[in-house]
């Protein structure tokens, strides 16, 4: 079975998500450092422009967005599962809800001043202003909330989830670990990250324990890799993940259509159209470094469209 090829950074809140992931389910995966900034040449040879981290790679399969990783990561090491028979379907829903609303939280908490040295450490300030100038285009058009707004919201979300575990449950949906662990987990380590910020969680004793838990778990096994090297394993792989395109969704196999997030990072990657259904949207490309390339989306936050002339 091919590897599993995560390419991060150690800063990404989630990389840290897919990391603690494949720490719960105790597995070996390689690990190759990205830029946090633009230029990411080596990112999109993979993706062809979706420029959020991260991404897995798996021969010439990529996946984006940690929601299908996720599902991906379940496919080949199905025990523990993330996905609870008893709770599937609550674990998934707060999981999206952590990675959108309570993650557009944390960020302009936890990237006010008192948490600017702690994060970016001893960096010039030439990165810094890099850094921003960066995620600038990122997310323009988003309506930010003000530090003040995101100290308010977070004590709220801390709150609802102290009282959610209030009954002396171990993990957020029943008993067992799932997604939404992950998917909160992920969040408050980023506010974690700054200790003069971090502070606010020491508030909701049954969070900070339930937090711990989660970090517990660890990052499994990383083999560090280049990513010379993983396009190498690309341009080498002889075949694709199976894929298929159900009848009755507005497309067609072999349709020219470019994929791009609806939120934030809205970089669009172009291709030809291999796989379609409710759950997943795969494209084909060529790239002359990596080869013939499947690159993989989620449906829910993506657009599908037809180029022009298509």
């Amino acid at each position: 079975m091919d590897d599993l090829i995560l390419h991060h950074y150690p800063t990404s809140p989630f990389s840290e998500k897919l990391r603690l992931i494949f720490g719960f389910k105790q597995l070996a995966w390689r690990s190759v450092h990205i830029p946090q900034i633009l230029p990411k040449p080596d990112v999109i040879a993979l993706t062809g422009g979706y420029r959020k981290t991260p991404i897995v790679q798996v021969g010439a399969d990529v996946y984006c967005d940690t929601a299908l990783i996720a599902r991906l990561i379940e496919a080949r090491q199905p025990t523990p599962t993330l996905y609870p028979a008893a709770a599937a379907g609550t674990a998934q829903l707060l999981a999206q809800w952590a990675d959108t609303t309570l993650f557009w939280t944390i960020i302009p908490y936890t990237l006010q001043p008192a948490g600017l040295p702690s994060l970016f450490g001893n960096a010039p300030p030439e990165m810094v202003k890099a850094f921003a100038a960066d995620r600038a285009p990122f997310s323009a058009g988003m309506v930010r909330q003000t530090p003040a707004d995101a100290t308010a919201s977070l004590h709220a979300y801390l709150g609802w989830l102290e009282t959610h575990l209030a009954d002396g449950r171990d993990y957020l949906v029943g008993g067992e670990p799932s997604i939404a662990d992950f998917s909160v987990g992920h969040c408050l380590w980023f506010v974690k990250r700054a200790p003069e910020l971090a502070r606010i969680v020491d508030g909701y004793p049954k969070v900070a324990a339930w937090h711990a838990r989660v970090q517990a778990f660890g990052h499994g096994d990383a083999i560090p890799m280049t990513s010379t090297e993983a396009l190498a394993v690309a341009a080498a792989a002889t075949g694709h993940a199976p894929v298929r395109i159900d009848t009755g969704l507005g497309f067609e196999a072999g349709d020219a259509v470019t994929v791009m997030p609806i939120d934030t990072g809205r970089d669009p990657s172009p291709g030809s159209l291999v796989g379609l259904t409710n759950d997943e949207v795969v494209i084909r490309r060529v790239d002359e470094r990596a080869g013939i390339l499947h690159v993989h989306f989620p449906r829910i936050g993506f657009q599908i469209k037809k180029e022009k002339g298509a």
